[in-house]
């Protein structure tokens, strides 16, 4: 195998790129797949979670297009979830800049007028989701009759979503002689189909069975006596100094737990479907900087979202399927870091987990603790010191500003799903009065509340935000 991107025939200027972020020996999918890539050929890849696919398709995606110019998009990528649409365009930017290449996201959830006006100016590479990039072909923004170079990845998770027919019809306007990669863990649910009926002659490379577990991580399962115990349990394994993350089953759950936890003084955010996309944004962006050491999810960040040096994943409430266990805990031990999962069991879930963990080809044996217990408490490692909410400078649990004072709101909103969005419709939707940002579940006037001030009359604030 060749030990340096060199070797593998890439170019000098995305070496510099990738070494100045401190890349500068490829893992094996890369070694793999990018002699092929580089010269042209369509690629299957599989490869499991953190194998180092987006490098393995971003590089030669750059180098064919580097030294080209064109009014419409040359390379596109597709992606099942907004947040992998934002995080592969991150990875792409640096080595398309060494080339003068322009980058752009196109998803739904957000106004369309800034994508559409990114893509007037002029884009090589349009990094996008299916559903989103199929409304632009449609009003005629955006064409993809001169893409020479397209990927689809986790074309499984396609699938599962139910993309696969708008991704059929996006490649289809693509033009036939140009260069497709496809990664997918699995190639059932139609998967199959749309590489036999769009890739010509691929080479295929494997990292791995597919869903295979990854063995820089280690795996534990806690049994608990209850709800209670669990719940101590669960606030320990926050406690940590690192980051980590925390799936639930719903939406509500997350968003309450992550409240919890900040109010008690572990700085903590939420992602989940109810949070518009400015709020996942944010949440992310605090995650991502350290703003807030927990992210408590669901599913939605199970697959696409990576980030660096996440030590633990807890599952708070565990996954019915084993794809969805190895998904979410594929969060940890990325790129060859190692990292440690933990399912938390009460009493009536220990044959369905048992079952779960046979599917996932997991080999542990359960352990009964408590929050206390030698186990759990080597597993957290060094405790971070209380931090009291009001004194930290962390986003809302929903996602919105800082309170005033930098200090994390106790008693936020409790707004639906469906009042995000009314109070996101439009380009101006994110923006509350002279132009500041606007708290994510925020009513849109608060009219006694001004008469109050105005009146110099001291404000009363309810326990539940309303």
């Amino acid at each position: 195998m060749s030990s340096s991107f060199a070797d593998l025939g890439v170019g000098a200027p995305i070496v510099k790129a990738l070494a100045d972020q401190g890349i500068t020996a490829p893992f094996p999918i890369q070694q793999k797949t990018l002699v092929h890539t580089l010269a042209g050929r369509d690629v299957l890849g599989r490869g499991k979670t953190g194998s180092g696919k987006t490098l393995a398709f971003s590089i030669p995606l750059v180098t064919r297009l580097a030294g080209g110019r064109s009014a419409q998009p040359r390379g596109l990528v597709l992606a099942p979830t907004r947040e992998l649409a934002t995080q592969i365009a991150a990875t792409v930017r640096p080595l398309a800049a060494a080339h003068n290449l322009k980058v752009t996201t196109i998803f739904g959830g957000v106004p369309q007028n800034r994508q559409a006006g990114a893509l007037r100016s002029g884009v090589d590479i349009l990094v996008a989701c299916p559903g989103r990039l199929e409304d632009l072909m449609r009003q005629r923004i955006v064409s993809l009759d001169a893409v020479e170079i397209t990927v689809v990845d986790e074309a499984d998770h396609m699938a599962d979503l139910g993309f696969l027919p708008g991704v059929t019809r996006i490649l289809s306007a693509t033009p036939r002689g140009g260069q497709r990669l496809l990664f997918s863990a699995t190639l059932d649910n139609g998967v199959d189909t749309l590489v036999t009926k769009f890739l010509r002659d691929p080479v295929t490379h494997s990292v791995d069975e597919a869903h295979s577990p990854v063995p820089e991580m280690t795996h534990h399962v806690f049994h608990v006596a209850g709800v209670q115990q669990k719940k101590e349990l669960v606030h320990q394994l926050a406690s940590g100094t690192g980051r980590r993350i925390l799936f639930m089953r719903t939406k509500h759950q997350a968003r309450k737990l992550a409240k919890t936890l900040t109010d008690a003084g572990v700085p903590s955010v939420d992602l989940h479907g109810n949070l518009s996309q400015p709020a996942r944004d944010r949440n992310l962006a605090a995650f991502t900087s350290g703003a807030a050491r927990v992210l408590v999810a669901t599913d939605i960040a199970a697959r696409g979202v990576h980030v660096d040096d996440v030590e633990l994943v807890v599952h708070v409430d565990p996954p019915v399927e084993h794809k969805a266990y190895l998904h979410r805990s594929g969060r940890t031990a990325r790129a060859g870091n190692t990292g440690d999962v933990v399912t938390v069991v009460l009493p009536e879930q220990r044959r369905d987990v048992q079952v779960l963990m046979r599917r996932a080809g997991i080999d542990v044996t359960p352990q009964r603790v408590a929050a206390d217990s030698p186990e759990v408490v080597t597993l957290v490692g060094e405790k971070a010191p209380y931090q009291p909410p009001r004194s930290q400078p962390v986003v809302d649990v929903r996602g919105g500003r800082p309170p005033h004072g930098g200090g994390a709101r106790r008693g936020g909103s409790r707004a639906t799903g469906a009042r995000h969005d009314r109070a996101r419709n439009g380009a101006a939707s994110d923006r509350g009065a002279a132009g500041q940002p606007r708290h994510a579940g925020a009513r849109r006037t608060d009219a006694p509340r001004a008469a109050r001030r105005r009146a110099g009359r001291p404000t009363r604030v309810s326990s539940t935000g309303r």
